[in-house]
């Protein structure tokens, strides 16, 4: 359906969703620019069993998820989630490509994001339940996982150069080890963590499996991170270069470094 021009809003919204709250962003298109970053936490919510219910709270006391919007994503944040090359990819046998790193149900749905310049698709389960709501609140939209968003980044900043990069994205409970060498992905593993050490142990392991010796290896650390952060000075302590990774030229962007680290995904969508 084309949209007429006097229809469009130039409006598009983000969000990014868990079980345990969701962040969303506003885009002015025409003008490349963010309107409106928030964070919703579930925690300071009423108790309630069923998680539709926080969202339906949610859209209620924010009047920004109300509006018309030409184009509405969805990331879906879970580590319920694989990457498969082309390859070896049949789409009729989603949830065999799960089952080595997730409990997978019969009654699961799996859906996947394509990622044709870089010959991989990434398999996911999406929350089923959150995309029913929303889809009672937008008439259309379309989702995908967020490490599909920050994997095909990582490998866009990746290209032309030839030894091996280290990132890793944190958010709140859990981290994301990604490598990547001229815009192909060596290596993709999310874990779960309680303490700095054991980032650090599973950083040291990982890296170590590809035999990158972290004398040499440049580490660039994003999400919820800062150099305050005791994650950045336990990484600061075994390996040699780590830095933060370099959000300057996001555009058209009134956030602070650390908000632009946090959000990298949900900006990149």
């Amino acid at each position: 359906m084309s949209t007429n021009i006097t229809d469009k809003n130039y409006k598009k919204l983000s969000l990014q969703v868990t079980l345990n709250g969701f962040s969303f962003c506003v885009f002015d298109t025409l003008n490349n620019k963010i309107v409106a970053l928030k964070e919703i936490d579930f925690s300071d919510f009423p108790t309630s069993s069923k998680v539709e219910d926080l969202y339906w709270k949610a859209f209620n006391d924010y009047p920004e998820l109300k509006d018309k919007y030409d184009e509405v994503i969805v990331l879906h944040d879970s580590n319920l989630d694989t990457f498969v090359p082309t390859a070896l990819f049949d789409e009729e046998f989603l949830g065999s490509y799960l089952q080595y790193n997730t409990k997978v149900f019969e009654t699961d749905f799996f859906a996947y994001d394509a990622l044709q310049n870089y010959e991989m698709n990434h398999v996911f389960i999406p929350f089923v339940n959150i995309n029913n709501y929303l889809l009672d609140q937008f008439s259309t939209f379309n989702y995908k996982h967020v490490n599909t968003i920050l994997v095909s980044k990582l490998l866009e900043l990746s290209k032309n150069i030839d030894e091996k990069q280290v990132f890793v994205h944190f958010s709140k409970n859990k981290f994301e080890i990604i490598v990547v060498q001229n815009q192909k992905l060596l290596l993709f593993n999310s874990f779960e963590f309680v303490t700095k050490e054991d980032f650090i142990y599973y950083l040291l392991f990982t890296t170590e499996q590809l035999n990158l010796n972290p004398e040499h290896f440049k580490v660039q650390l994003l999400g919820l991170i800062s150099e305050d952060s005791e994650l950045f000075e336990i990484a600061y302590k075994y390996v040699r270069n780590v830095s933060l990774l370099d959000v300057s030229n996001i555009d058209n962007n009134y956030l602070s470094k650390t908000d632009n680290l946090k959000h990298f995904i949900l900006l990149q969508s």
